[in-house]
């Protein structure tokens, strides 16, 4: 399986974070746009799985096979960038700055959220014929999901904020330790297997991610989910992406850059 040792795969995690804040406007929106529009793609087939079949953990397991498809295309996700750009600038590695990790973030969030906007549109769009027609059980499924993750956290006030939150920490350490999984191995199959093991669990979990809310909220919307621009921002994707931050820099990136690059002396018997 060409396992590679945690102080190898951890040196390229680092490496990885220097080239994403290294690459141009162009390629960073573009490859966002790709990642977003793909994983909108993999949250609505899981869902239209679940949904048909009555089985939640076989969509949860097939979920992973958008997450699969994006890395291996090298597109990125603003969950992944979250864990391996700061590296970079921890690692003090020539001409990143906090500013240069900022603007690699703004330009992924707005191509992630571009992309999975567009995938909104085109998975309503079909599902309505033209916005003609009923959506039919996928599109009330998505809208009560769209609906009961939104003003059914506002419920619980600061209680219902943290529970998304802490849920949004979850679902980054299992997603970056996916992004982590494939860079243990040079081979393909077991990349896929190392990413599709935790990106299940957490979508089985209903951990909230920020890019796959980037388009299933607004998809619920348009299906007539009932709640506003303001509570899915202020209710859902804002507590999400600070929590994916926390969970994916705090459970997965920090705690291997410091046990296998910056490592402390060892004991003396």
């Amino acid at each position: 399986m060409a396992y590679i040792e945690p102080s190898e795969f951890v040196t390229k995690m680092v490496d990885s974070g220097e080239q994403k804040v290294y690459m141009s406007t162009k390629d960073t929106v573009i490859r966002a746009f790709m990642a977003g529009a793909i994983l909108g793609l993999a949250a609505i087939f899981a869902i239209t799985v679940a949904t048909k079949t009555g089985s939640p953990i076989l969509g949860a397991c097939l979920f992973p096979v958008g997450f699969i498809m994006l890395y291996l295309m090298k597109f990125d996700l603003l969950t992944g960038v979250f864990t391996l750009v700061p590296l970079a600038l921890l690692d003090k590695r020539p001409g990143v700055t906090f500013g240069g990790v900022m603007r690699n973030w703004g330009l992924v969030f707005i191509g992630n959220f571009g992309g999975a906007m567009t995938t909104a549109f085109f998975m309503s769009f079909i599902l309505t014929y033209g916005y003609s027609a009923d959506g039919g059980a996928i599109a009330a499924k998505v809208a009560h999901i769209g609906e009961s993750r939104t003003v059914g956290y506002q419920e619980h006030g600061i209680g219902g904020w943290l529970t998304i939150f802490i849920r949004g920490m979850l679902c980054n350490w299992m997603v970056s330790m996916g992004v982590v999984g494939a860079m243990i191995s040079t081979s393909a199959g077991a990349k896929m297997a190392a990413m599709w093991m935790p990106v299940m669990l957490f979508f089985f979990m209903g951990f909230e991610h920020s890019i796959v809310n980037m388009f299933l909220f607004p998809f619920s919307m348009i299906m007539g989910g009932d709640f506003t621009v303001y509570d899915y921002l202020l209710w859902n994707e804002i507590p999400t992406v600070l929590g994916n931050l926390a969970g994916g820099l705090l459970l997965v990136g920090l705690p291997l850059y410091f046990t296998h690059v910056r490592t402390s002396p060892e004991r003396k018997l």
